[in-house]
């Protein structure tokens, strides 16, 4: 028998959330969408945080659930039997999502998943990726001879960043509150653990890393902590890249700012709807099957009867990649 998770309400605390486990059956797309029998999904926190209310747009009721990977078992005839992956910032949120054992999906927003990685790893790397690679894709990509500092990068979104910074051939900083980058690249890493040093001592160790021109381009997955080191250590011309932050105000120079040229990039996935996310993914294809681009160890395995116990978990703020296997 196949079920799904509904949320019928926002809940105002993780113990509050009724998560109900409801019967799900195979239905007929109309035409221009196929159906998904979904293997594996991620859980992120934006998911968690979308049945508390939190996320902008969030709908009710609806099946929680961005990332998937499955197979494609009605629709268009090229595309029965196929396997494949992807995300999107409305499904899940504006839409029902993957957190259960069908999804519907647009066909344009159908790609093949990376045949050398497993299901579950395909079906994890999807928020984390998207995002970081839509901040380099709207700031300019990465390549040979410039630097990329990577700010919270033992974050999901920091390591995958460092990866897409490395795989385009740049020179890769880690920053890190942490003695070493952890996750995989294609090539070394420069890491700066950051755990008890100044934003003034960050910027100087990247600037020493540098030989004093600044990093091209910084990925700010932190936010405020980082706004005052990152902006010291950007190179001329550089650019500045934020997906989140902890404090909306901060101290701005605008005279650091206009003459080092510098530009600020705001990333927000949740815009980028299944058709955009997965289209870029599918960019990303290459890099995994080349093996350049490594997906996350899916170090966290549950059934959808255990959604209550993996949704506090991921909300705890675990560093583990957490998946529902259906």
């Amino acid at each position: 028998m196949n079920f799904s998770l509904r949320v019928d309400q926002k809940a105002s605390s993780i113990d509050d959330l009724k998560l109900d486990l409801v019967e799900q059956a195979p239905f007929k797309p109309v035409a221009g969408f196929a159906l998904i029998q979904i293997k594996a999904a991620a859980i992120n926190p934006s998911d968690v945080k979308a049945t508390l209310g939190i996320m902008p747009k969030a709908v009710f009721p609806r099946t929680p659930g961005r990332d998937f990977a499955g197979i494609v078992i009605d629709g268009p005839s090229e595309w029965i039997g196929k396997e494949v992956f992807g995300s999107g910032g409305d499904v899940g949120i504006t839409c029902d999502g993957s957190h259960g054992s069908y999804l519907n999906l647009p066909v344009a927003a159908l790609h093949l998943r990376p045949m050398n990685i497993s299901m579950e790893e395909s079906g994890a790397v999807g928020v984390p990726f998207v995002t970081a690679f839509e901040g380099y894709r709207r700031s300019g990509l990465p390549q040979a001879g410039m630097t990329v500092a990577v700010m919270g990068a033992n974050g999901k979104v920091g390591q995958a960043a460092v990866q897409i910074a490395a795989m385009y051939g740049a020179k890769v900083i880690a920053v890190q509150r942490a003695n070493a980058f952890d996750a995989f690249s294609c090539a070394p890493v420069n890491v700066i653990n950051a755990k008890e040093l100044s934003p003034d001592e960050i910027s100087q160790q990247i600037l020493q890393l540098t030989d004093g021109k600044g990093a091209h381009i910084i990925y700010n997955t932190v936010g405020s902590p980082y706004f005052e080191a990152a902006n010291k250590s950007l190179a001329k011309g550089g650019t500045q890249i934020f997906i989140a932050t902890q404090d909306r105000a901060v101290p701005f120079d605008i005279f650091t700012f206009y003459r080092g040229m510098h530009t600020y990039v705001g990333i927000d996935t949740l815009a980028l709807d299944c058709i955009e996310s997965t289209k870029l993914l599918d960019l990303l294809r290459s890099g995994f099957e080349s093996g350049k681009l490594r997906p996350f160890p899916v170090d966290q395995v549950f059934a959808l009867e255990n959604a209550h116990e993996a949704y506090k978990l991921v909300l705890s703020g675990s560093q583990k990649r957490v998946v529902f296997k259906l």
